[in-house]
């Protein structure tokens, strides 16, 4: 793993230091105009290459020449975009970062709404704040009814509605809480990597906070999503999460009623 140069200096933890994070295989003809989009809102920027090939490892050569804002990690080989981000995240954590903006290298999202999720994130710190797609046309029907079933997998995993789109890879992480958790138990290597830990944050106490955006496919764009192989992992994903629900059942059930509790005796009184 190449790292760029150093990612910040050493000073007091802000309460919100926020940075981009950018997890990339392959993605070459999209990556500037993301990259320069996020610098252009004042965001420090963090790039994690997944193992690109030739032509894509010298487009980053280049960014990063002409973005000195701009950090690069490396992984010697490709190993998934859950191992990327995993690596960014700590990364992130490590150089005194407070919270990552996980944004696609693809053009998918819409970054002119960098500003939303950042005052999502002020108004409360310790919130995840997830990306809520609203696709126009050139989503495929079959992705998009097939999210439905893992936002029905995931209601159940959380018990309750709290997360709203579980799937989107635009969305801003607490690293405090979001690296512990990673500490705690290893995620997933691969496309699985983003319901996962929103599950997970769930569990831990995480608050989330929905944020709907703008999700295109752009025409002509790289999709690294592998029906079988990608949809063995989501099933055994949530196989495994559904059985872990199990023993958290009764405190996921108990946050669900202690507010209501509070909100009945407040009105009592």
């Amino acid at each position: 793993m190449v790292l760029s140069m150093p990612l910040a200096a050493e000073s007091p933890a802000p309460c919100f230091a926020p940075c981009a994070l950018i997890p990339i295989y392959n993605h070459k003809d999209t990556i500037a105009r993301t990259a320069h989009a996020l610098r252009a809102h004042g965001l420090p920027v963090m790039i994690v290459d997944d193992g690109s090939d030739a032509a894509t490892r010298a487009v980053l050569d280049a960014l990063v020449h002409d973005l000195p804002e701009i950090q690069l990690l490396r992984l010697p080989q490709n190993q998934g975009k859950g191992r990327a981000l995993t690596t960014g995240l700590l990364a992130a954590h490590a150089a005194g970062y407070t919270h990552a903006l996980q944004i696609d290298a693809d053009g998918q999202h819409d970054v002119a709404d960098v500003p939303r999720f950042l005052a999502e994130a002020r108004a409360d710190l310790q919130a995840l704040v997830c990306g809520q797609p609203i696709y126009d046309d050139s989503v495929p029907r079959a992705r998009l009814y097939g999210r439905y079933l893992t936002h029905v997998c995931v209601w159940l995993e959380t018990l309750s509605l709290t997360i709203r789109d579980s799937m989107c890879g635009y969305r801003l992480y607490p690293l405090p809480a979001t690296c512990a958790e990673i500490a705690r138990a290893p995620m997933p290597a691969r496309m699985d990597f983003d319901t996962e830990i929103a599950v997970r944050l769930v569990w831990r106490g995480v608050p989330v906070r929905n944020l709907p955006t703008r999700v295109i496919y752009p025409e002509n764009g790289l999709s690294h999503f592998r029906m079988l192989r990608d949809n063995a992992r989501i099933t055994a994903m949530h196989t495994r999460l559904l059985l872990g629900m199990l023993v958290r059942a009764p405190r996921l059930l108990w946050r669900r009623i202690r507010p209501n509790r509070r909100r009945s005796e407040a009105c009592a009184t």
